[in-house]
């Protein structure tokens, strides 16, 4: 397939101001892109914008729970630059610190699957009818989450698989029309999501590096994210996995999940920080098994 330049197309972020959203943006001007900036910080869409330059950045405050906030701003960006080529769909919320099934706020869960599922659902349901009458692509930040064990942050984990469940539906669906959609599988990547697990909260970094050898338990730089989203745009990937590393874990997802699901089960220090975890107030008939033994697993970002 010929390479799909970017110059002159305008992309539509959300989550514009989040690590990877600001660094896709930057990437994405630098090629030649408009950029529509979505999120719900004003103050920092407008320094973005500022300073990527008045004229071909669009700062919008959206939502991306409030389906009208955003298709407004679907029309703005096409009142502004005279369509819409490319939809980055990158916002995305997690748990500020681990919990598991058993004693997870509801009102938490629920909140990263309406961000996270519905947000995207509700970002293609404004965009596409603009992205197909341009033959444009599609792609959005599901994480390596999507295929890897969420224990102890199960809803995110769970949002994610369903968001790359939503891509591959619209990829066949859109098949027949010119246009294209892809998933971006990004691992642990320095941003302030995933700072909760490189010190900040310190049972969930002591989880971090219990669940997973290296090199998965390293973070990467949204740059180095950002590159991969320009590259992958371009050629219309329906994958791209970012760092590489993941990609044989992702490919044999079907053999190795069952493989390293058995592993953590197995592996006593996660088993005994998922205890820590539990009130045992609440849950006065769990009682931990015995250690079977360690073993390595892995975990997304």
């Amino acid at each position: 397939m010929a390479r799909y330049r970017l110059t002159d197309r305008t992309v539509l972020i959300t989550g514009a101001t989040g690590g990877i959203g600001t660094a896709g943006a930057r990437a994405l001007h630098a090629r030649g892109a408009n950029v529509v900036l979505l999120g719900r910080d004003a103050s920092a869409l407008a320094a973005l914008a500022r300073e990527l330059g008045a004229e071909r950045a669009l700062p919008l405050r959206a939502d991306v729970t409030d389906q009208a906030a955003l298709d407004e701003a679907v029309e703005r960006a096409v009142h502004r630059f005279g369509g819409l080529d490319v939809v980055f769909a990158n916002a995305g919320t997690a748990p500020t610190r681990p919990a598991t099934l058993a004693t997870i706020d509801a009102e938490v869960f629920e909140r990263i699957v309406e961000v996270n599922v519905l947000g995207t659902w509700r970002t293609l349901r404004s965009a596409l009818p603009h992205v197909i009458a341009r033959r444009g692509h599609i792609l959005v930040n599901a994480s390596v989450y999507a295929y890897v064990n969420g224990a102890a942050n199960a809803p995110y984990a769970a949002s994610k698989a369903a968001v790359e469940q939503l891509v591959r539906a619209l990829r066949v669906e859109l098949g027949a029309c010119g246009a294209t959609a892809g998933v971006l599988y990004a691992g642990w990547v320095k941003t302030g999501m995933t700072r909760v697990a490189f010190g900040g909260d310190p049972l969930a970094t002591r989880m971090r590096e219990a669940a997973f050898p290296r090199p998965f338990a390293r973070a990467i730089t949204p740059d180095l994210v950002a590159a991969r989203v320009v590259k992958g745009i371009e050629h219309r990937a329906a994958a791209l996995t970012v760092p590489r590393r993941w990609q044989a874990l992702g490919a044999l997802r079907g053999i190795a999940n069952p493989l390293v699901d058995r592993a953590l089960i197995r592996h006593a220090r996660l088993q005994a920080l998922l205890w820590s975890l539990e009130d045992e107030g609440e849950r006065p008939t769990r009682q931990p098994a015995p250690a079977t033994g360690a073993g390595a697993g892995v975990d997304g970002r």
